[in-house]
């Protein structure tokens, strides 16, 4: 799959773009994401459908944070343009709906972060009895896989398998969840066999993907909207480490994210300012809670049990 790089531009340019596709927009939408208005501008109509299905409504009465304006030209390359100053993106000719909802997030990243002192992360948020414990992981690491295998153990609830908000107070990181139901790869199925009703009755799109809502599977309390966060576990696939479970303190577990890109390949702006505040944000955040970190190279039900055990751990 082609990956996308993210262009900045100035106030200029957006009206430019803005003024270029604004005869083009059939629908318009807005997603309440953990508070900030992102309102969609498309003319695609598959795009407001998942939209919807995906994120929570946003009255249209709420003047919007953020936009996406997502449309399709031929004879133009795939590209994605940011302003900062108006938080505004446009994504061209991007057909992947996954990076479309990323991108959405990113952008009540970028505002929240700014604007609060609100930091995201990229990753999966589960409870298991009171104590919040998130999954974090390069792409392509087994992140959803194991967050999905995770949920087979019936006292454990689920705030996000993907992108979640984290608030530092005093003495706790609370993390809260945004989205209403999840995009989620049909191969859960071929891991656990638990998810396979829910697959077979799904509308994947050519990316081999679908908006699900596991509450019919797992049932309708097990989604929460916020955790504590007390446990953290890193996930990494190196073949030439013969370690099952790698013990990192603080400082380590901070290098291994900063290199991996804060293990989130849709950020929108990456300069130095932003560079500083996630590396202060994370920095606080580890010195707060439990690190594992595990080598997810053996079969996923071997790996999965291993995580389980840290998970249920005291």
């Amino acid at each position: 799959m082609q990956k996308y790089r993210v262009e900045l531009i100035d106030i200029e340019r957006k009206d430019e773009l803005m003024s270029l596709y604004s005869s083009q927009i059939h629908y318009e939408e807005r997603a309440d994401i953990y508070g900030c208005c992102i309102k969609l501008l498309t003319n695609l109509k598959y795009v407001k459908e998942r939209w919807e299905e995906n994120f929570y409504p946003m009255s249209a009465h709420v003047r919007s944070h953020g936009r996406l304006v997502v449309v399709e030209e031929k004879d133009k390359p795939l590209t994605v343009y940011y302003d900062p100053l108006s938080k505004t993106t446009f994504l061209i000719n991007v057909d992947y709906y996954g990076w479309i909802k990323s991108v959405a997030l990113a952008t009540a990243g970028d505002i929240l972060e700014d604007e609060h002192g609100i930091n995201s992360i990229h990753g999966a948020c589960l409870d298991l009895g009171g104590r919040g414990i998130c999954l974090i992981a390069p792409p392509g690491t087994g992140k959803t896989t194991h967050t999905y295998g995770l949920l087979r153990i019936p006292r454990v609830r689920i705030l996000s398998d993907d992108w979640f908000f984290v608030r530092l107070s005093e003495s706790e990181a609370l993390a809260y969840g945004s989205e209403k139901n999840f995009y989620t790869p049909a191969d859960v199925a071929q891991s656990w066999n638990e998810y396979r009703q829910l697959v077979e009755n799904a509308d994947f799109d050519p990316q081999g993907r679908a908006i699900l809502d596991v509450r019919w599977i797992i049932g309708k309390g097990r989604v929460v909207p916020f955790a504590t966060i007390r446990k953290l576990i890193l996930l990494k696939r190196d073949a030439q480490d013969p370690r099952s479970l790698i013990d990192v303190d603080p400082a380590e577990a901070l290098d291994f994210i900063e290199r991996q890109d804060f293990c989130n390949p849709h950020l929108l702006v990456r300069d130095a300012r932003k560079t500083s505040i996630r590396r202060s944000f994370f920095k606080e955040l580890l010195e707060r809670v439990e690190i594992h970190m595990v080598n997810a190279v053996a079969p996923p039900q071997a790996t999965n049990e291993f995580i389980r055990k840290l998970c249920e751990g005291s």
